[in-house]
């Protein structure tokens, strides 16, 4: 037997053992140890529908709208109406459905789509997914009070709750007696939470294959013309680009790869060739040794540019990197355009106009111009 094959199974003993060890705990002895009561309570942060695990504090309506327009606002919308990133998060609930504690849209087939506060059963759900997951680009980031503001100006939006109102680990259980879909959710299965919530220890399904009366394969009888495919325009670009609710890329042949905004990329590569075949022309100079990055860095901390935008790679929207190489030296229009926002050149996905002075706009604008760097 070979060094290299020796080496091999030493190494492949060694992992098993390893694995063995760690799900036999004592079998053992010397061979990792048990987790400290901290340790677990730094991963024991979920809340569970009956309120268990939701630590003490309070925020309010209006605290929650500056946290929403500072980090929530750019993908889900000023009022949480927007569907570019995701699927919208207010709308289509009525007060007769906070009464009654079932949304009747969710009946109607033709309501448009769904929201989360259409859906969502348990004001536990909101509370542990926005302190565990948001905002998308820094997880776990918000504090326990900017966590329940936001959930109550969610709430808010929806109508639940009203603008002066403040939410906290005392009223969640009366609040969660107006939520819109609280009686939309069955717990009579065997799956969780189970027979503590409600459930029964019996499934509601048995999973016995059928393998007779089967309804005979369907043939198609017709198909949609290749010259209306593209009748009414690319629907890949007339739905967004995330989520469920996707359109088919009309501008390419059926079964063939389908990519959303195909037309808008091919035009932007003949424009692109365009540009480089006109001639050059001059950019306007910049002194990179006169920018100061950090102080740039911090103002796009300061104004939650971060939230959409990183130094090296595309979030929402494109690298700092990204900006800086396709508008070198252009500092008065970047500083423009962090001051005005804007919308189509770099996508459907409009950016917000910024509260920021104009010197402010034009350091971040000079840093871009300059190559975004450190």
């Amino acid at each position: 037997m070979s060094r290299f094959r020796k080496a091999v199974l030493a190494a492949a003993m060694l992992a098993a053992v390893s694995f063995a060890g760690a799900q036999t705990a004592g079998a053992y002895p010397g061979v990792g140890r048990a987790a400290t009561p901290k340790e677990v309570a730094a991963w024991d942060i979920d809340v569970r529908p009956d309120f268990k695990g939701l630590p003490a504090g309070s925020g309010t309506v209006a605290k929650g709208q500056v946290v929403w327009e500072g980090k929530c606002a750019s993908c889900h919308g000023i009022f949480g109406e927007s569907g570019e990133v995701f699927s919208p998060i207010v709308g289509g609930t009525t007060a007769e459905d906070i009464k009654k504690g079932r949304v009747a849209n969710l009946m109607n087939t033709t309501y448009p789509g769904r929201t989360t506060l259409m859906k969502v059963p348990t004001l536990s759900t909101l509370w542990d997914y926005i302190n565990r997951a948001m905002p998308w680009t820094a997880p776990k980031s918000l504090s326990t009070e900017e966590v329940y503001a936001v959930t109550a100006f969610m709430l808010n939006l929806g109508g639940i709750v009203p603008d002066d109102f403040t939410l906290s680990d005392k009223n969640m259980a009366e609040v969660q007696n107006r939520m819109p879909n609280r009686n939309g959710m069955t717990t009579k299965h065997a799956m969780w939470p189970g027979s503590e919530f409600g459930g029964t220890a019996s499934p509601d399904a048995k999973n016995v294959a059928c393998m007779k009366d089967c309804t005979p394969e369907p043939k198609v009888a017709s198909f949609l013309p290749d010259f209306a495919r593209n009748a009414h325009g690319n629907l890949a670009e007339q739905n967004r680009p995330v989520g469920p609710q996707r359109g088919v890329d009309t501008t390419r042949p059926e079964g063939k790869a389908l990519v959303p905004g195909a037309a808008a990329a091919a035009e932007a590569a003949v424009a692109q060739k365009a540009a480089e075949a006109a001639p050059a022309k001059p950019a306007a100079r910049t002194d990179p040794a006169g920018v100061d990055g950090k102080a740039a860095i911090a103002l796009t901390q300061k104004y939650s540019c971060t939230a959409c935008h990183s130094i090296d790679k595309k979030i929402i929207g494109p690298s700092f990197l990204d900006i800086a190489k396709k508008h070198a030296g252009k500092t008065e229009y970047l500083a423009g355009k962090v001051k005005a926002g804007g919308v189509g050149v770099w996508g459907s996905m409009p950016m917000p106009a910024q509260a920021l002075s104009d010197a402010e706009a034009k350091t971040i604008g000079a840093w871009l111009a300059s190559g975004a760097g450190k």
